[in-house]
């Protein structure tokens, strides 16, 4: 089990490093457009994020 949480942590790392290696300045401006949404917009898309995970593993298990 233990295995199986550090392969999935080191695919997210992965995954989260696509972007800003691919694009640094788009990566800029994606932070700067978050950084001014107001807190309950960004909780609903965090929200909506960890239902889509949870359905997708749900549907891969």
């Amino acid at each position: 089990m233990w295995h199986d949480l550090w392969v999935a942590l080191a695919l997210l790392l992965v995954i989260e490093g696509i972007w800003p290696f691919i694009n640094p300045d788009g990566m800029r401006r994606m932070m700067a457009a978050i950084a001014q949404q107001e807190s309950r917009s960004l909780r609903v898309s965090g929200f909506i994020s960890m239902l889509c995970g949870v359905a997708l593993l749900y549907l891969v298990n």
